[in-house]
């Protein structure tokens, strides 16, 4: 329906740790989006929340699903609050735009996806690797076949979490709240550009572990190796317990070039001797911080759920693109209680 001003109408529910890019990346959309309130279940953190952002505060999210100005709901609550919420929105024909994961296992994922499916709403999964600049051109060369086949594909993700402020929370690092560690909270974003760039992923063998570096109950290190279905190969590691913690970086290599993504920086090199570089200046958020990353690519993923919303047509990350990540964790993880090779999605 929009606002008196024709912006998209936009509702926030949840606002803990984790919303700090989106609030500041719908400020810099404040032009085109309108943020017409923001559900917390803490009055007093949603109230400190929509002080600091300048966000109208909402008493229920039921509530900000009967603003007849609602064209949409961002949900950033953590995982384990999601189905009913999602459930509410599909069944008030609102599009939702969610993050990551989509769930904890993947049986919830699927029955959210199934969810909007069913009610034909729209649903956004915010992965905003994508949208960084570096991402969007190799994206771009990849799907003009510029360096020729892909052989072999390499991921690391060398990142730190300190056991004192980050997983000493209530409920951070268990099945509970999380669904899992490192695959699931972290690293997903990396695995979902990767398949988005590589194609999906037939079959893995993987350890995960838990190192003496933290007490929790999920995984902070794994390691994989990797079947694509396009013939390629590849490998991964994941880890939160690599201090100070590091950018995360994925090689592909070609027929003709190899390519590596540092965070938002891209190199090609090509066997003709080229050298291309692009992307910009930027933290990964691998270190104790792990907000400390710039807006600018939420901004493009609200930005482009909003633009699909408005014409009908879908974003660039799905509910569906989404649940090839979510087979894939779900693959890693069977494959390293099982200690042998599982086909993804069997």
């Amino acid at each position: 329906m929009s606002d008196a001003q024709g912006r998209f109408g936009i509702g926030v529910i949840g606002a803990g740790m984790g919303a700090k890019p989106h609030a500041l990346a719908l400020q810099s959309l404040a032009k085109d989006i309108a943020v017409l309130g923001v559900y917390r279940r803490d009055a007093a953190q949603r109230a400190a929340f929509c002080s600091t952002y300048g966000f109208p505060e909402a008493e229920s999210y039921e509530a900000l699903l009967a603003d007849p100005r609602l064209d949409a709901v961002l949900v950033l609550t953590p995982p384990n609050a999601r189905e009913a919420i999602v459930a509410a929105a599909a069944k008030a024909g609102k599009p939702v735009l969610l993050e990551k994961p989509v769930e904890r296992t993947l049986a919830a994922a699927e029955r959210i996806v199934a969810l909007c499916d069913a009610a034909g709403v729209t649903l956004g999964v915010i992965f905003q690797h994508r949208f960084r600049r570096a991402s969007r051109y190799l994206a771009e060369a990849v799907a003009e076949n510029r360096y020729g086949r892909l052989e072999a594909v390499h991921l690391v993700v060398p990142w730190w979490r300190p056991q004192e402020g980050y997983y000493d929370q209530p409920g951070r690092g268990t099945f509970a709240q999380d669904g899992g560690g490192v695959l699931i909270t972290q690293a997903i974003h990396s695995l979902d550009l990767m398949l988005s760039l590589c194609g999906e992923v037939s079959a893995v063998t993987a350890m995960a572990k838990t190192t003496r570096l933290h007490q929790m109950e999920t995984e902070d290190f794994v390691s994989a190796g990797l079947e694509f279905a396009n013939g390629a190969v590849g490998a991964v590691m994941a880890t939160t317990a690599s201090f100070p913690g590091g950018p995360e970086s994925i090689t592909l290599n070609f027929e003709r070039a190899s390519a590596t993504l540092t965070a938002g920086n891209l190199t090609i090199r090509t066997m003709a001797g080229d050298t291309i570089t692009e992307g910009e200046a930027s933290e990964g958020g691998g270190g104790a911080d792990p907000m400390a990353f710039p807006f600018d690519w939420h901004a493009a993923q609200i930005a482009d759920f909003a633009d699909a919303v408005r014409h009908g047509r879908q974003p660039v990350s799905t509910g569906h693109t989404a649940l090839h990540v979510h087979r894939l964790i779900d693959a890693m993880m069977t494959s390293a209680k099982a200690g042998k090779r599982v086909v993804v999605g069997a």
